[in-house]
């Protein structure tokens, strides 16, 4: 079994948050470890809901803060729905991820998790204006 680091780290490269997970098959596609990242943000979340979630994507009805998303009220937050919108948001280069030095473009693309325990998640934010 394996254990893998997910880091979000600023488009300079410093980091933001970690949080590792164990017990992982060697080997998992992008998708698979997109909604694994999700659901246990959402899970650690939901254990003490409050009105803030720091999270791989905006939860509905949540405005955009510093490193973050107020949620209107404290709520519990469904996994799943917050996993499809960040495969939406992949797919529309809302983010991306990278492992060890390599950049990983394909929902379907497998990723050996024995080589790369460290996946770094880069969130790319629009310009205003543009």
């Amino acid at each position: 079994m394996t254990a893998v680091t997910f880091r979000d780290e600023s488009a300079g490269g410093a980091s933001l948050a970690e949080f590792q997970v164990t017990g992982l098959p060697a080997s998992m596609t992008v998708r698979e470890l997109i909604r694994l990242r999700v659901r246990e943000e959402v899970a650690r979340h939901n254990a003490r809901p409050t009105n803030r979630f720091n999270g791989l994507v905006r939860p509905d009805d949540a405005e955009i803060e510093l490193n973050g998303y107020r949620l209107r009220e404290p709520r519990v937050l469904d996994w799943e729905r917050q996993a499809d919108i960040a495969e939406e948001s992949f797919r529309r280069n809302g983010f991306f991820m990278l492992a060890g030095d390599r950049q990983i473009d394909d929902l379907d693309e497998s990723v050996d998790l024995t080589a790369n325990p460290d996946l770094v998640f880069i969130k790319l934010l629009p310009l205003a204006g543009g």
